[in-house]
């Protein structure tokens, strides 16, 4: 993996977000690299990932191959999932 590139960082070194669960309102933990987590409700929040790694041609070898795969499977999830 590449060491240098700032726009990948938050996938390599993930933080914290909390986000609203927008069906029971409660707060949900979502690290930076997490494509989805699941409420305690049942329902799934999303990671709202904009990131180099979709366009990057260096994206596979910068964050690897397994995460390259989540992420880039992300932008296939219908927007009402969302």
């Amino acid at each position: 993996m590449l060491d240098h590139c700032p726009g990948a960082a938050n996938i390599r070194t993930p933080t914290l977000a909390i986000k609203k669960c927008p069906q029971c309102g409660e707060e949900v933990e979502l690290f930076s690299n997490d494509i989805s987590v699941r409420c305690s409700c049942g329902f799934e929040v999303y990671n709202d990932i904009a990131s180099c790694v979709q366009w990057c041609k260096y994206a596979k070898e910068c964050v690897g191959e397994e995460m390259y795969n989540k992420l880039m499977a992300q932008k296939n999830v219908p927007a009402e999932k969302k």
